[in-house]
């Protein structure tokens, strides 16, 4: 039995409709063709994508599953969850592109039918389904799960951390299971990311709680047991960590470089070392209209819906229901603007806040799809879509207008001669798309005329669709029109890759190289990442000890990898055979200052591959 309070403060449907396995389907359908091909291709990008998938590969090589390891040093800085499943994904497929985006691809799917089973719970299947179609089809989540970051699983946590919260506003007294289950996803998610995994429940709820005069609820939670199940999941890594890594000469060891360097410091902005660009807090902001296009114009629409919050500092708590539930979904999403306006700032890190914009913006095309003829539903409903005919118009005539006037490419034309450089840029996740070039455009065509036919076809058939109070064909439009902009999307980025990874350059190395030769990198080890994945082998860095491996290198057992120029000189005259991966002519100068022959072996996406020793072709 309820009590009469914990009635009136439920969200949950008190008869929530059957599921229909087609819509599932349709989700899990729509997932497929828009995720599964980049599955395969392209190959791994370097810094982050391929940096990530190495410490999954040398965990598996070292069966140490408690400290990270990238090309031999120790990597203190990431949870460590979307490591041990990246690991156990090599150990049954292999180590490949596949194994390495398999785990955050089906995380996607885990994500999207989780915000359809919470949309469900919270206000009917039509509105979980439109909201999990949304988030499957937009351009945020698909951007970021391109490569290998583990914010798409912090959204999956979240989202489930939400729904079992919601179940726990049901009963007057929250099951001890039910309790124990929002404890032991909130200690996945800390695994999966660190604080904010702890810290965005905690401000989503309490939040939430407060607005609608029910702080009571958190003593509800079996505080003691859950703290206790929740230490039982998360504490147990931490304090291996922690053992097996203490301070040793120069290194402070892991306690103050994971929690107060990675993530105090990294939020006050003033982490060792400082190797983030801050994104401007309107950008940041601004950004989630982007990453929910093309259903940006309906999550404006749905703001409508949440009701004024200073009616709570006036006393007002006695919400309806669609109202809580409109106030839980903008609670949730403010908690994360919120938070990240006060600290640095990457784009994707919005991302946690998108499942609840989704949600509420499937709240608002679900009132569409149900409200009469000429409903104020409708109406605004049909001026979206003249919005987004308009903005499909333009599309069209600018895609094609490039793919027809766009200069051939040469034959054989590496892109990197066609593009322009920003490399002021490329601390920003999406940096390199500022060097894309009119000229360039002649390698796009065929992206650029799928983006344009689907963009001219799918507005007009929502527009359409709509003027015939066919809301749910009018969704479905935009959402098939997504998936062959997101294919078209999976093209460009293949067309692109050179400049993105370095998997030829790679495979040039390892059909010349043999046991015994040296491999350096021109710089960082986050510059020429997939080089170290690819060859499966240690790779040196010449005046690179300035990224992500940085802590690593000053514990006693770090490997000698980090070369000077005095070590570089008398390495590159010595006997070995060595490969120096060069960047544009900056490497080549540096090879000239050594009065020594060198020759290349490979070039590609604006990088060469010297060595001091002749191939087989100039032998």
């Amino acid at each position: 039995m309820q009590s009469s309070d914990s009635s009136a403060q439920s969200l949950a449907l008190s008869q929530p409709a059957r599921v229909s396995f087609a819509l599932v389907f349709a989700i899990v359908g729509i997932w497929a063709l828009i995720y599964i091909p980049g599955l395969f291709s392209p190959p791994l990008l370097d810094d982050a994508d391929a940096r990530h998938a190495e410490a999954a590969r040398e965990m598996l090589d070292r069966h140490d599953f408690v400290t990270m390891y990238v090309d031999g040093v120790r990597y203190l800085d990431k949870a460590p969850l979307p490591y041990w499943l990246n690991a156990a994904s090599h150990a049954a497929f292999g180590i490949n592109e596949f194994a390495v985006r398999l785990p955050i691809t089906l995380a996607a799917l885990a994500l999207f039918l989780s915000v359809f089973y919470l949309g469900r719970d919270l206000a009917g299947e039509y509105t979980g389904f439109f909201a999990a179609i949304i988030l499957a089809t937009a351009v945020g989540p698909y951007i970021y799960t391109r490569f290998f970051i583990p914010d798409i699983m912090v959204c999956l946590w979240l989202t489930l951390t939400v729904h079992l919260f919601v179940r726990t506003l049901d009963d007057g007294r929250p099951s001890l299971l039910l309790c124990g289950l929002l404890a032991g996803v909130t200690a996945l998610n800390v695994l999966t990311k660190g604080l904010i995994g702890l810290v965005f429940p905690a401000l989503i709820f309490g939040g939430y709680l407060f607005l609608v005069g029910n702080l009571k609820h958190i003593f509800r939670l079996h505080l003691v047991s859950s703290f206790v199940i929740f230490l039982a999941i998360a504490a147990p890594w931490h304090v291996l960590a922690t053992m097996r890594n203490p301070a040793q000469g120069e290194a402070k060891g892991f306690f103050w470089f994971y929690f107060i360097n990675e993530q105090i410091n990294r939020y006050l902005n003033t982490r060792i070392p400082r190797d983030y660009d801050k994104v401007p807090l309107l950008i940041f902001w601004g950004l989630i209209l982007l990453w929910l296009f093309p259903w940006t114009t309906f999550l404006i629409q749905s703001f409508r819906l949440v009701p004024p919050f200073w009616q709570r500092l006036r006393g007002r708590i006695s919400w309806s229901r669609e109202e809580r539930v409109a106030l839980l979904l903008i609670t949730w999403a403010l908690a994360i603007l919120v938070f990240f306006s006060f600290s640095t700032r990457q784009e994707y890190y919005v991302l946690p806040a998108l499942p609840s914009l989704a949600l509420l913006t499937g709240i608002c095309l679900s009132r569409e799809q149900d409200a009469s003829a000429c409903s104020p539903e409708r109406r605004r409903g049909l001026i979206s879509s003249r919005i987004m005919l308009v903005l499909g118009a333009v599309v069209f005539v600018i895609t094609i207008f490039f793919a027809v006037k766009a200069p051939t490419p040469p034959r054989n034309a590496d892109i990197a001669d066609l593009l322009k450089t920003n490399p002021d840029l490329y601390t920003l996740s999406l940096g390199h798309l500022f060097d894309l070039t009119g000229q360039s455009m002649g390698l796009f065509r065929l992206p650029l005329v799928l983006t344009g036919v689907a963009f001219l076809l799918g507005t007009t058939a929502s527009w359409w669709f709509r003027r015939r109070q066919s809301a749910t064909a009018a969704n479905l439009s935009l959402a098939g029109m997504m998936v062959v902009f997101l294919y078209a999307v999976h093209l460009a980025l293949g067309i692109f890759y050179p400049i993105l990874g370095s998997k030829p350059l790679a495979v040039a190395i390892a059909r010349e190289s043999q046991a015994g030769d040296v491999v350096v990198i021109d710089g960082t080890h986050s510059a020429a990442s997939s080089i170290n994945f690819y060859l499966g082998r240690q790779v040196h860095m010449l005046n690179g000890r300035t990224d992500n491996l940085w802590y690593g290198s000053l514990f006693p057992d770090s490997p000698a990898v980090f070369e000077d120029d005095a070590s570089f000189r008398k390495l590159w005259l010595g006997p070995e055979r060595v490969f120096f991966f060069a960047f544009d002519d900056s490497g080549k100068k540096k090879l000239d200052l050594l009065a020594a022959p060198y020759f290349q072996v490979a070039s590609s996406g604006g990088k060469t591959v010297y060595s001091n020793r002749p191939g087989n072709a100039e032998k």
